[in-house]
């Protein structure tokens, strides 16, 4: 029997192994009085312990109890509503009332089978999208801890490397696949010539709620780690990196030429023939016979006016 001097003793017994929805939102007390009236059949005992052993066996280590728990941010009023019109009703009806225990083996469970059925329609969460951020949407109610787990990311995300040409257009994206919220502050900071994520070697170069970063005309001074960080609030919720190598116009412009001259040769150092020409013409085109008849008579023709 549990009297007061032994409140402790008997409440060890639901609190003691593990919590769960139960605990979450039946208050102490009310489990008191839910459990004064069990009897022991075998016995023929009014046992306290024991109603509460079979609380933490039917709830606490039921998986599916647990899992209907993990609902979205802001459904766990729901999941209070729905687990005390199952208690508080059996509690009113055995409260000072003896009962044996295969009643509240029966009640118990159908109590936890109607919660599961009912707590799983609600809301389920998105899920969390790796590998950064701090995604407060993707939180889910845990029916052990009471509270809400959220996606445990770091805040900073890997840095992505970025090639560009001097002189041409650069554009950084500060995108995240996870939903933000309304009042968000975007900040970029500039690292130049170093690829880093140690904050305190970032300047600030711009703020706002402009998430596109660009830079119409780069030159070799933009070469560096861009640095974005989003706000809400003076909360953090993630910062993203880009590493940015530029090369130089006049490096591009030898490259090519020394491309287009090394396909030019063929082994020897012989020239490649003109595209219009057949496959195997000779590397020397001869004019046609008509050209060379009409230059030889008008060389012999030459050669008879001289001679007199």
């Amino acid at each position: 029997m549990c009297t007061s001097a032994l409140w402790l003793v008997c409440v060890s017994f639901l609190f003691g192994t593990s919590l769960s929805c139960y605990q979450c939102f039946v208050d102490v007390q009310d489990s008191l009085r839910l459990c004064w009236g069990h009897i022991l059949t075998e016995h023929n005992v009014r046992n306290v312990d024991a109603c509460f052993r079979k609380l933490d066996r039917i709830f606490n280590n039921h998986e599916g109890v647990i899992q209907a728990g993990r609902v979205g941010e802001g459904y766990e009023k729901q999941l209070k509503e729905i687990l005390n019109a199952e208690i508080l009703p059996m509690m009113e009806e055995f409260d000072k009332k003896l009962n044996n225990d295969t009643v509240y083996e029966e009640r118990l469970q159908t109590a936890a089978d109607n919660f599961i059925a009912a707590a799983s329609k609600l809301p389920r969460v998105s899920g969390c999208f790796p590998p950064c951020g701090f995604q407060s949407a993707g939180a889910v109610y845990n029916c052990i801890t009471c509270q809400y787990d959220s996606c445990e990311f770091p805040l900073d995300c890997p840095v992505k490397e970025i090639k560009i040409t001097e002189n041409s257009r650069s554009r950084m994206w500060c995108d995240v696949p996870f939903h933000l919220p309304n009042d968000i502050e975007v900040i970029w900071r500039f690292a130049e010539e170093v690829k880093t994520q140690q904050v305190d070697q970032f300047k600030e170069v711009t703020a706002g709620v402009d998430t596109l970063y660009s830079i119409p005309s780069t030159s070799l001074q933009h070469q560096g780690t861009y640095q974005c960080e989003i706000y809400s609030g003076q909360r953090s919720i993630v910062r993203l990196y880009y590493y940015l190598t530029v090369t130089p116009q006049v490096v591009v412009g030898h490259t090519e030429l020394q491309e287009i001259f090394d396909l030019s040769l063929l082994p020897g150092g012989r020239l490649l023939p003109t595209p219009s020409g057949p496959p195997h013409s000779p590397l020397l085109v001869l004019p046609s016979p008509l050209l060379l008849t009409a230059c030889l008579t008008a060389l012999l023709l030459l050669l008879f006016l001289s001679l007199g």
